[in-house]
């Protein structure tokens, strides 16, 4: 069961004591995107509550180390068809929340975490058919400069919510004919302990 105080993402601190809170388009549009992350997170944690559809990933705030990770840029010739939108439908991010890709079966879409030393929040939206059976998170980056920069890299991630295995499915199973990676993280999914 997941509890209402399920952590998520952290608010920007406050202004420094005895001063006024800064008016900053960037301070009030991370704070926003924070406060959308956040009501995103209590969604979500409502929809896992309502679905009977597997257990949860993990408990909220799980730290994981030496989390393998690589990178891709939606140029590549695996992803030109997709553009630069996300397996989940919307567009691929690359700002204070970005867009990862993982194995749903592991890291469901939705999930969000956090690498240590960088303060970015990632989300998993996206899936590849070399991550399937990897615990391996690909990070999207805008350009084939930064993707080849970051090359791969282990980390550790604290996951800040874990997504839905439930919505996972209503994405994949649609899909799954078309592709056996994607009837793989069916599988998998399905087979999740009730």
């Amino acid at each position: 069961m997941v509890s209402n105080s399920t952590p998520c993402a952290p608010l920007p601190p406050g202004p420094p004591s005895g001063r006024a809170r800064p008016n900053n388009p960037t301070y009030r549009l991370n704070r926003s995107i924070l406060l959308c992350l956040a009501a995103l997170c209590v969604s979500a944690a409502a929809e896992e509550v309502k679905s009977s559809t597997t257990t949860p990933a993990g408990a909220p705030g799980q730290v994981i180390a030496g989390v393998k990770t690589t990178a891709y840029t939606h140029d590549e010739s695996d992803h030109i068809e997709y553009g630069a939108r996300t397996a989940a439908g919307t567009l691929l991010k690359h700002g204070q929340i970005r867009s990862a890709a993982a194995d749903w079966s592991i890291y469901p879409v939705g999930t969000v975490f956090q690498i240590k030393g960088d303060p970015s929040l990632y989300v998993v939206d996206d899936y590849g058919s070399a991550l399937v059976g990897t615990k391996t998170i690909d990070l999207y980056k805008p350009s084939f400069d930064m993707m080849h920069n970051w090359g791969t890299r282990r980390v550790t991630i604290q996951v800040l919510k874990w997504g839905s295995f439930a919505r996972s499915l209503a994405i994949l199973k649609p899909r799954a004919y078309k592709a056996l990676h994607v009837r793989e993280m069916v599988a998998r999914i399905e087979s999740r302990p009730a």
